[in-house]
């Protein structure tokens, strides 16, 4: 193991577990169809929880490019490092969402609907209106990127003689509730993307297969995803860098 295969393998296990609560819900004929917005944002946590689990020990589990832009310019995470981490979380997505294509082949041949077809590879609005789409996205991630900063390893003891408490896996909970809560609260516009490589990857393989009926790939939209968490990131990071001053 190493820091880019902990990233690959992380956020292949974050999109497989993530992407598939999406095609569980939303593909005709699924044990899970219909079952609604609470079973997909829980699954999004426990998804980021899983993926926090193994990647977290190696690389610090970022499984994201957002966050790691965001540890770059606020916490001095090294920027030779970054290309690298995003490539490794870009081909980890793919992965883990074509992997959710192998699963549930039968089910997206059974659907007609296109749009239920894309919806477990990419975000699409709920209203497409590019600018408050764009704005959703940017608000979502600087939330993620703005509270991560903030977490804080377990101690105990009095200011002079704290103690550290190693949590293993349980470590993973907090950004687990912090994942849920935005998918609860925010992500009700554009589907929370928060991370462009969830959804790039993902729409790259919905492009790159040979599915029955498929469908548009949304390219015009594949943008908001992308530049909307970046900025987010950025905002997050620059406010965390102003108010420690």
């Amino acid at each position: 193991m190493n820091v880019y295969l902990a990233e690959f393998i992380g956020t292949a296990l974050l999109i497989l577990l993530g992407n598939g609560v999406v095609a569980n819900v939303v593909l005709k004929g699924t044990k899970g169809n219909n079952s609604g917005w609470i079973v997909i944002t829980t699954a999004w946590a426990l998804a980021v929880f899983i993926g926090v689990v193994v990647a977290g020990p190696y690389s610090g589990a970022h499984l994201n490019p957002a966050v790691t832009l965001g540890l770059a310019i606020g916490k001095g995470f090294s920027w030779a490092l970054v290309p690298f981490y995003i490539i490794a979380q870009l081909a980890g997505a793919m992965t883990g969402s074509f992997l959710v294509w192998l699963i549930y082949k039968d089910h997206f041949d059974a659907t007609d609907d296109q749009g239920l077809k894309a919806a477990p590879f990419a975000t699409a609005p709920a209203i497409r209106n590019m600018s408050s789409n764009l704005i959703s996205e940017i608000i979502g991630t600087f939330v993620l990127i703005f509270v991560i900063f903030y977490f804080t390893d377990a101690s105990m003891g009095t200011k002079e003689t704290v103690t550290p408490i190693g949590l293993g896996s349980m470590g993973a909970i907090p950004v687990a509730f912090l994942v849920w809560v935005i998918g609860l609260a925010l992500g009700g516009t554009t589907g929370y993307a928060i991370n462009p490589a969830r959804d790039l990857g993902p729409r790259i393989i919905h492009f790159l297969i040979p599915m029955k009926g498929k469908g548009s790939s949304d390219w015009t939209y594949a943008w908001v995803p992308i530049v909307g968490p970046i900025i987010g990131s950025v905002l997050a990071a620059l406010s965390f860098l102003l108010i420690s001053k």
